[in-house]
């Protein structure tokens, strides 16, 4: 019975103080200002996600982790904090009716409007562990068939977790059951249990980069489509609209940006709505 006592002391001394309102506001407002992830009303997913990352570094408390962070952190830290709040969670063949649009209008539009340059400007923003920009490759390359070789089909896939870009990188997943058959065979290759990974071709088709979408949009070229899926849920209305006007700034005249059905912009935007969680510029 002592030592079940001394067991139950143990445990309770090595918890944390819950974590007092000044501190919960000065982590959710660093977190909104710098990356724009609304937290408000996520305390409780704060205090489960970070108390055994905060007790790991030697610290016994959120005030001494908040002001590590803020002070000192470094781009590991701050990678390893939104990794611990934020959900990448994604999966082939998510929302197939964008892909159908996108197949459907969207590629036979921009394949007339390339016929010269014969290049296509294509960004996932917030793209996650790569299913949707791997995702996209497979639909231009069915597309084009044997003329894809002669086309710069090389897409842009951005996300702000360096862990979500790396296992992005390796291309390594559990495939679904909806993948069409010919996919599987031409686009994958198995790799160890039930998991594929995308062949090179694939893979080389798609250019990840860590980037922050609150940052100013300074890509080298505009895109003829923007994915930005499942993105802005993380985001209040006053960051999704001006994020969504530096998406308009970086769009061409008459190309498009894809949300997702669970998002909308409001009636303000400079974009036209021409289908569901689709508009144009």
């Amino acid at each position: 019975m002592d030592k079940d006592n001394e067991a139950v002391k143990e445990k309770i001394s090595g918890s944390l103080p819950p974590i007092n309102d000044q501190d919960f506001n000065r982590l959710v407002t660093f977190v909104q200002k710098k990356y724009g992830i609304d937290l408000r009303q996520k305390r409780q997913l704060i205090t489960s996600r970070l108390t055994n990352t905060i007790k790991g570094m030697g610290y016994s408390s959120f005030k001494e982790y908040v002001d590590f962070i803020m002070s000192k952190g470094t781009g590991d830290d701050i990678n390893h904090l939104l990794s611990k709040l934020t959900t990448n969670y994604t999966y082939f063949m998510r929302e197939m009716s964008a892909f159908d649009y996108f197949n459907g209008h969207i590629m036979p539009e921009l394949v007339h409007k390339h016929q010269r340059d014969k290049t296509l400007a294509i960004w996932s923003a917030g793209c996650s562990s790569g299913e949707e920009p791997y995702n996209i490759t497979m639909y231009m390359l069915d597309f084009l068939g044997p003329q894809a070789s002669g086309w710069d089909t090389r897409l842009l896939a951005t996300d702000l977790s360096l862990d979500a870009l790396n296992k992005a990188k390796k291309g390594i997943y559990e495939l679904p059951d909806n993948l069409p058959p010919d996919w599987k065979r031409k686009y994958f290759q198995p790799v160890a249990g039930r998991n594929f990974q995308v062949n090179s071709r694939v893979r080389n088709n798609v250019i990840f980069q860590q980037f922050n979408l609150m940052e100013p949009i300074k890509f080298k070229r505009k895109f003829d489509v923007i994915f930005c899926r499942n993105v802005m849920i993380y985001f209040d209305q006053q960051t999704k609209n001006a994020l969504t006007e530096r998406f308009y700034d970086a769009t061409v005249p008459g190309g498009y940006l894809i949300i997702s059905t669970s998002e909308n912009l409001t009636a303000e935007t400079r974009y036209k709505r021409v289908g569901p969680s689709i508009f144009q510029k």
